[in-house]
């Protein structure tokens, strides 16, 4: 179930980037001709915002974001996971203020337009609570999957060179 999921979320982000490459070259292409397209902009900016959530979960739940760990990579094992469960926890509770900040902004904006493409920026402000969602559910299957192999040392956020990093594509 979770390799379908994050299958379907690869495939949809690259069709995310697919057309915002697309967007960004028509969009120059008819401005060299003298015919912009005004809307082709805000089109990529909504989209880019929704590949950007859609990106961050991914990596999460692949263990691929950046991290310092000069400190805590010294730390004995319990510790360790001891402090990602601490860290996970508290990412958990900021993704949780953006999911619920993230709908008052959805429903506050409904009848906003979104610069010249007549969209509702209500398309662009709920992938904050969509994108909160995503990154917490990334969160708390590394949290399982951390617990249930904590014995060979599995982190929620760390690649450990167990052969581990999330879904594997």
């Amino acid at each position: 179930m979770t390799a379908r999921l994050a299958r379907l979320e690869l495939c949809v982000a690259v069709a995310l980037l697919a057309a915002i490459v697309v967007l960004v070259f028509a969009a120059a292409l008819m401005r060299f001709f003298g015919r912009p397209l005004i809307w082709s902009v805000d089109l990529a900016q909504l989209l880019f915002i929704w590949l950007c959530f859609l990106g961050a979960a991914r990596a999460l739940r692949s263990r691929a974001h950046l991290g310092v760990d000069l400190i805590v990579r010294h730390l004995p094992a319990r510790r360790r996971q001891a402090l990602e469960f601490a860290l996970a926890a508290c990412c958990l509770a900021f993704l949780a203020v953006l999911f619920v900040e993230g709908i008052d902004l959805t429903l506050l904006n409904r009848q906003r337009l979104f610069g010249d493409s007549g969209l509702s920026y209500a398309y662009v402000t709920v992938a904050v609570p969509v994108g909160s969602l995503l990154l917490a559910a990334s969160i708390l299957a590394n949290m399982v999957e951390a617990w249930c192999g904590r014995d060979k040392g599995l982190l929620v956020f760390t690649r450990t060179g167990n052969g581990q990093a999330g879904d594997g594509l």
